[in-house]
C-alpha cells in the first residue's frame, strides 16, 4: 500500500527510526518527509500508539535538522494522556498536519525525477484550502499499526479464551476485571489484550501478577456451591451438554455407565463450573441438575407463589375514622 516495497525512500516508522539512529552526519538527515497515519489494518482499528510514534520521530528529526519539513498526514490524532504534550511541541517546532478523507487517501506516485531516479510524490486533499496539495519529499514514511499475532486464534481455541473483531484478547470487564478472563485462572497483559505503551504494559502486568499472586497464596479455595451435577443413570451421551456450555465444563467419561449401562456418560467437573445453568435448561434427559436450582426446588417455590393465600377479616372503610 501506498506504493511500498517499489522504492527505498518509502519506509514505515521503525524503519525511519532505524534510519535516524544511524545516521553517519547530521549533514545525511533528509530535507522534508511526509507522514502517512492510519496505513493498511489502521483504516479498520485505532492502533493507540502509532500517532505517538510519528511525533516522537518527527521531532527527532526536527532535532537533528531543524530546517527539515516535516509533514503530517492524519486522519485523526491521538496522543492521549501526557502524550498530547508531544503533539504541542510538534505544533511549535514547526511540523505541519493536514487532515484527510477516507474516501480521499493520498495518492502517492513514483514518475520524471533526475538522472533515472523517479520523483517521489505525494498529492493529498486540503479541506481548509479546497484545494489537492502537491508535496515531493525526500522520504514517505508510513505508519503501520499494531496486529493482533496469528497465533492468537489458535491459542484463545485451545484455553477457551474470547477475542474481539480486531484479534486480541477480550477481557472479562473493562472495569471491574480488565485483567481477567471470562474463564477462571487465567490472566491478560500486555499487548496481548491491546496495543499500549510500555508503562501501561507494565501496569497491567502487575495487575495480572498481583490476581495470580492471590491465588497462589492460599491453601485451599471455595468455590461457587452452585454447580451442575450430573446423574449418569439418566444420561444417554447426546453430547448437548458439551456443545452448549461456554466454559467447555461437561466432559464424556468413558468408564461412566449411562441410561442402559451404555458406557458413555456426561461429567461436569465442581471446581470449574461456572454455575451458568444453560446444561441443565438444555439437557433433553433432564439428567442435570443446578445445585441448590433443582426442578425440585423451583417447581416448590412456584407452588409456593401462586398458593391461595388466608382470608382475612377485611374492617368496612366507614368503621375507620379519619382525622
Amino acid at each position: 500500500e501506498y506504493s511500498y516495497g517499489q522504492d527505498p525512500r518509502i519506509l514505515t516508522q521503525m524503519e525511519f527510526e532505524e534510519k535516524m539512529a544511524t545516521l553517519p552526519s547530521r549533514q545525511a538527515a533528509p530535507d522534508s518527509v511526509v507522514m502517512i497515519q492510519c496505513v493498511g489494518p489502521g483504516e479498520q482499528f485505532c492502533s493507540r500508539i502509532c500517532c505517538t510514534t510519528a511525533l516522537k520521530n518527527a521531532l527527532k528529526l526536527k532535532e537533528i535538522n531543524p530546517m527539515a519539513q516535516v509533514t503530517i498526514l492524519y486522519r485523526d490524532i491521538r496522543t492521549y494522556g501526557f502524550k498530547e504534550r508531544l503533539y504541542t511541541q510538534a505544533r511549535a517546532a514547526g511540523i505541519r498536519f493536514v487532515h484527510y478523507e477516507f474516501d480521499r487517501k493520498p495518492d502517492i506516485k513514483l514518475e520524471g525525477g533526475i538522472n533515472g531516479e523517479p520523483m517521489l510524490s505525494v498529492k493529498v486533499w486540503e479541506p481548509v484550502l479546497g484545494r489537492y496539495l502537491q508535496l515531493n519529499p525526500d522520504l514517505l514514511v508510513l505508519s503501520t499499526p499494531v496486529v493482533a499475532s496469528p497465533g492468537t486464534k489458535e491459542l484463545a481455541s485451545r484455553l477457551k479464551l474470547p477475542i474481539d473483531m480486531d484479534g486480541f484478547f477480550l477481557e472479562a470487564h473493562v472495569k471491574l476485571r480488565p485483567v481477567d478472563f471470562s474463564s477462571e485462572g487465567v490472566f491478560m497483559a500486555g499487548m496481548a489484550h491491546y496495543p499500549k505503551f510500555l508503562d501501561e504494559t507494565i501496569a497491567q502486568a502487575q495487575a495480572a501478577a498481583a490476581r495470580a499472586a492471590g491465588i497462589l497464596s492460599r491453601d485451599s479455595m471455595n468455590t461457587n456451591a452452585r454447580v451442575a451435577v450430573v446423574d449418569a443413570a439418566k444420561c444417554v451421551g447426546c453430547l448437548t451438554c458439551v456443545r452448549i456450555c461456554p466454559y467447555d465444563v461437561p466432559k464424556i467419561k468413558a468408564d461412566s455407565a449411562g441410561v442402559g449401562s451404555i458406557l458413555g456418560a456426561a461429567f461436569i467437573e465442581p471446581a470449574i463450573c461456572q454455575g451458568c445453568g444453560t446444561c441443565a435448561s438444555e439437557c433433553p434427559a433432564e439428567a442435570i441438575q443446578l445445585m441448590h436450582y433443582t426442578d425440585l426446588q423451583m417447581l416448590s417455590k412456584v407452588d409456593a407463589l401462586f398458593e391461595a393465600s388466608p382470608d382475612y377479616d377485611l374492617i368496612p372503610l366507614g368503621a375507620i375514622e379519619v382525622h
